[in-house]
């Protein structure tokens, strides 16, 4: 699955261009602060797609319903996301099913 290019914004991680993507509307969950926000990653290079990373923040949606205030998501976490992702086997130029990272330790859901 392709990432879509709008709204997207391109960050370059040990040489190499990727493109990632924060959802604009939180989903049901998130917007009640039951899970954390996520945000998709992909290679900007290349003909054909390749694997998605998929990575759980540990923070809650900034556009959350119940008010709760959130730190945005940096350049800086991205790119040590895709770090991690890639040091835990994730291929980004290789096809196949979405990696997911989780990096919501710590991540306290709302009542």
């Amino acid at each position: 699955m392709a990432l879509n290019k709008k709204g997207s914004r391109c960050i370059t991680v040990d040489g190499i261009e990727y493109r990632w993507r924060i959802r604009r509307k939180p989903s049901y969950k998130q917007g009640l602060c039951w899970t954390p926000l996520t945000y998709a990653v992909e290679a900007a290079s290349g003909s054909q797609p390749g694997t998605t990373l998929i990575v759980t923040s540990g923070q809650a949606h900034p556009s959350n319903w119940v008010g709760v205030e959130t730190e945005p998501i940096r350049p800086a976490h991205v790119a040590a996301s895709i770090r991690e992702a890639r040091d835990r086997g994730w291929k980004p130029t290789k096809a196949g099913s979405p990696f997911q990272l989780n990096r919501s330790a710590g991540f306290i859901t709302q009542p």
